[in-house]
């Protein structure tokens, strides 16, 4: 941890306006030197999950010496998968592969050649709904193209430490990259567009690190959802509707989302006309909003450039204030504990929406906005506030840390142990791994909510599994489910089942 002394100034101010009035007004402005101040001392900690590993560093999966198949076109990716043993490599050649590819096996790595600039692409050609399906733990994706997809380009289904890097992604239809329940896994140095939810969506997962992507041209960027212990750095987030995200979505499981840092990223330009599903929650992101955190707990905000976001830079709202949600009585709908340090923050606001136009009258305000908070948000701090123009923070106090330089990353050393799935247990991994990626319990996501399912198949489980691998289109106001018939029948039935019992 690095350490030193804050520098402050106090310079005494009038603050206090009438009205709808959501937080109580400073009458300080603390200059705080960040080239020598206290780093960040929360983050991680081993004794938080004892299911991951003693240690805390890198990725390092331990994959026993295996053979390299290779994959020329006219071959089968899908093939060379089932015949290869734990500690294969696959490797694929420049070419065109349409397929789907599911990896339910641990220490399997699908390898791109790049020869003179050509790659691998898996082309779904706007029919084919995944490009790769993982469950396996230790899975390694790397040096692919993939285009044309209806559903997603990589998504994982609770595998454990994975390294998704260097891929390129367009139009691969509701999400980019897409790791779901996994824990221990590195997304980096993609480049992803034409997504119509998020480009990278990391869900219900712990310990992950996204650095040095590029997103852009996407409903949202980076989205880190019910979700624990993420950096996203060093990404150049742009040209989509909303940047950067942090998120609870309430119905899901998994209840919370904290421990996340946001640093040294690019987010510019993010005014893209929102062309999300109709009622999904991410349909309600304001165009030009550069970080979104709703619901989240202890969220860094540290380094990052916010340029050009014509609604705001950063808004920070609770469930009560949100569009597009519902209520959850497990989940906490409040935004408490966040952090928000030096940023660069250029001609934001400069177009901002009506609401915050009309939050922004309630403190005799006009013009342009960085910084938006509305509803309840405990506990949160801000360091040289007077930097900004901003709504909604005059309850938030001052850091007493300025950096979270002795925090590197929440990567393990160790990897996670794979998951034991006993009979019992088949049915509820694979509903958390699989459906809660598109279905919340009573809101509205990808697909309707279980509540809605349970009631046209409570007492026919079987039905239910047969429509899960082969569904039919039922309502208009719901993309067409994809056929999930790379699952078992024994899988099937058991996550139908599991489904049909939940109760939140």
């Amino acid at each position: 941890m690095r350490t030193g002394t804050l520098a402050a100034i106090t310079l005494a101010t009038a603050a206090f306006v009438g009205g709808l009035y959501l937080g109580q007004s400073s009458s300080e402005v603390v200059i705080t030197s960040s080239a020598n101040g206290a780093a960040y001392s929360g983050g991680y900690k081993q004794d938080q999950d004892a299911e991951l590993s003693q240690t805390s560093g890198q990725v390092a999966a331990v994959i026993a010496e295996g053979k390299t198949i290779a994959v020329k076109p006219g071959d089968s990716i899908q093939e060379a998968v089932k015949s290869a043993q734990p500690g294969d490599t696959i490797q694929v050649f420049p070419g065109s592969y349409h397929e789907t590819v599911y990896v339910d096996k641990d220490n399997i790595s699908i390898i791109g050649v790049i020869e003179k600039g050509e790659r691998a692409t898996l082309d779904g050609q706007g029919k084919l709904n995944d490009a790769i399906l993982y469950s396996g733990n230790n899975f390694v994706v790397e040096n692919l193209k993939i285009v044309k997809y209806k559903g997603n380009a990589i998504m994982g289904q609770a595998g454990n430490n994975f390294e998704i890097r260097n891929n390129h992604i367009v139009d691969t239809g509701v999400y980019g990259i897409f790791p779901q329940l996994g824990k221990n896994g590195v997304v980096e140095h993609n480049v992803i567009s034409g997504i119509e939810d998020a480009a990278i969506y990391v869900g219900m997962s712990d310990n992950i690190h996204v650095a040095y992507n590029e997103v852009f041209d996407s409903v949202a960027g980076i989205e880190i959802e019910n979700s624990r212990h993420a950096i996203v750095e060093s990404n150049y987030v742009h040209n989509n509707t909303g940047g950067l995200l942090a998120f609870i979505t309430p119905g899901l499981p998994i209840k919370t989302t904290y421990d996340v840092i946001f640093r040294n990223n690019f987010v510019v330009n993010n005014n893209t006309p929102n062309f999300g599903a109709p009622g999904s929650t991410v349909a309600g992101v304001p165009a030009g909003t550069g970080l979104l955190i709703m619901a989240a707990d202890e969220v860094v905000v540290e380094g990052n450039i916010f340029s050009n976001n014509k609604t705001a830079a950063i808004i920070i709202t609770d469930h009560d204030n949100a569009p597009n949600t519902t209520i959850d009585p497990g989940a906490d709908p409040a935004a408490d504990k966040v952090m928000i340090l030096d940023n660069v923050m250029l001609n934001n606001g400069y177009d901002t929406i009506d609401d915050v136009k009309a939050l922004m009258l309630t403190e005799l305000k006009s013009g342009p906005v960085d910084i938006v908070r509305v509803g309840v948000s405990r506990d949160s701090c801000i360091i040289n506030r007077h930097r900004y123009n901003h709504v909604g923070i005059g309850d938030f106090g001052t850091c007493d840390f300025t950096n979270t330089d002795s925090i590197d990353t929440y990567l393990l050393d160790e990897p996670v142990p794979p998951r034991e799935i006993k009979g019992e247990d088949k049915g509820k991994i694979a509903y958390l791994g699989v459906c809660t990626g598109c279905h919340t319990y009573n809101g509205r996501m990808i697909g309707p909510p279980v509540q809605l399912i349970q009631a046209l198949y409570m007492d026919n489980p079987q039905g239910l599994a047969d429509y899960i691998a082969n569904p039919v289109k039922k309502r208009d106001d719901y993309p067409e489910m994809p056929p999930q018939n790379y699952l078992d029948e024994e899988t099937r039935l058991a996550v139908a089942k599991y489904m049909l019992s939940r109760t939140n």
